[in-house]
């Protein structure tokens, strides 16, 4: 799911259009309606639901008075590998770290459980 968010643009009319490799695309797009944010500025957030294919371009084309020509906004699917690429190391080196302090926990049980001797008593 990419989401084109379009902010801070008065007046109301804006279009917002998803292109795939240079053309409209018309299924799989939905969009809010454009909100006030109360300071005579409008907002409006569009999604594309589409299924990465290599090589194809997508693009949010945002169309807007104020606008000398359209504002193109291309996907770039390389920052969102980037970024699993990152969650990834984060999970690994937090599962090592959990695990160093569970071996080490482990070991300090089992030097305190079985390190012990029992002393016989005499009671008489």
């Amino acid at each position: 799911m990419l989401v084109c968010s379009v902010h801070y643009l008065f007046p109301k009319p804006i279009r917002v259009t998803w292109l795939r490799n240079g053309k409209e695309v018309t299924s799989d797009v939905t969009s809010t309606d454009k909100l006030s944010n109360g300071d005579w500025h409008y907002q409006i957030h569009s999604y594309l639901e589409f299924t990465p294919v290599p090589g194809e371009k997508i693009t949010c084309m945002v169309e807007h008075a104020h606008l000398m020509k359209p504002k193109l906004c291309e996907w770039d699917p390389r920052t969102d590998r980037e970024s699993e690429n990152n969650k990834i190391a984060v999970g690994t080196a937090g599962l090592l770290l959990g695990l160093v302090f569970f071996v080490a926990g482990l070991s300090y049980f089992i030097k305190k459980t079985y390190g012990r001797e029992l002393v016989p008593t005499n009671s008489i």
